[in-house]
C-alpha cells in the first residue's frame, strides 16, 4: 500500500493518503483546503487516481478540500449520514466497506465528539479522527457531542481491535504521529482501561476549552463539502 501522512501546521490536522500499488486507486482522509496542491503533487508522484475524499466528521477547525478536489479530479466525497453535510456523494454508516483497489476500508461508527463521527479501519491501521487522539480524545461540548457516547465508542469499537493495530488520529498538538490501540488502552490519560464512564464524563464536562477559531467559517463551509457560502 502507498501511504502518506500530511500535517497542517496551522490547525494541527493530519491528512492521510492511501493508495493501491496495483490498481493505482487512492483515497484521502480528512483533507484541508490549504493543502490541495500538496495532495495533487503526491497523487501525481505515484500516478494515483483519487476515488474518494473521506471525512471522519464535520470539522469545526478547518475547511475540507473535498469539493475543490471533486471539481478538479472528479473524486467523490464520503461522510457519515448523520454528520449534517447534504453535499456528500456517499453517505456511510457503521459496517460499510469501501473498496479501493486491492484493499477495503471498513467504517466504524464512533460518535461522541460529534454525532456523525466515524473511524476507518484498513488492515492493521485505524484512522480515528477526533474520537481517539494520542493520549487524549476529542472534546464533546458542541455539535451534539456526548461524553457517554464517546466513552462507549472508544471502548466498544476501537479498544476491541487487536492491540497491535496502529492508531492514526485526526490531530496532534505534541509532535506525535502514530500510536497503537494497546498503548492507548493502557496509558491514555483520559480514557484508558480502568477509567470509569462517570469519571470520564466529569472530566470532559470540566475542560473549559475555548471554541475553535475557525468554527464560524468552517462549519457552514463543511456542510457544503468545503464550499464557502456566497454572499
Amino acid at each position: 500500500m502507498i501511504f502518506k501522512q500530511f500535517f497542517d501546521t496551522e490547525t494541527s490536522t493530519f491528512t492521510y493518503l492511501l493508495g493501491c500499488e496495483k490498481t493505482k486507486q487512492a483515497v484521502l482522509i480528512d483533507t484541508v483546503d490549504a493543502n490541495i496542491e500538496q495532495y495533487i503533487s503526491e497523487l501525481n508522484k505515484h500516478n494515483l487516481e483519487l476515488l474518494y475524499t473521506l471525512e471522519t466528521h464535520l470539522h469545526a477547525d478547518h475547511i475540507t478540500a473535498a469539493d475543490a478536489l471533486r471539481q478538479r479530479l472528479g473524486c467523490k466525497s464520503v461522510i457519515h449520514r448523520d454528520a449534517g453535510a447534504s453535499c456528500g456523494d456517499l453517505k456511510i454508516t457503521n459496517g460499510v466497506r469501501i473498496k479501493v483497489g486491492e484493499f477495503d476500508i471498513e467504517v466504524l461508527y464512533t460518535p461522541g465528539h460529534t454525532n456523525g463521527c466515524v473511524s476507518y479501519l484498513v488492515n492493521d491501521m485505524v484512522f480515528t479522527g477526533d474520537a481517539l487522539l494520542i493520549n487524549g480524545c476529542g472534546r464533546t461540548d458542541f455539535q451534539m457531542g456526548d461524553s457517554s457516547q464517546l466513552f462507549d465508542s472508544i471502548h466498544e469499537k476501537i479498544f476491541t481491535l487487536p492491540h497491535e493495530t496502529l492508531v492514526y488520529p485526526g490531530h496532534d498538538y505534541n509532535g506525535n504521529t502514530v500510536s497503537s490501540v494497546g498503548k492507548e488502552y493502557l496509558t491514555n490519560v483520559r480514557i484508558k482501561n480502568g477509567v470509569s464512564k462517570e469519571s470520564f464524563i466529569e472530566l470532559m464536562s470540566n475542560l473549559k476549552l475555548s471554541y475553535p477559531l475557525k468554527i464560524d467559517v468552517a462549519l457552514p463551509a463543511n456542510k457544503e463539502c468545503g464550499q464557502l457560502p456566497t454572499v
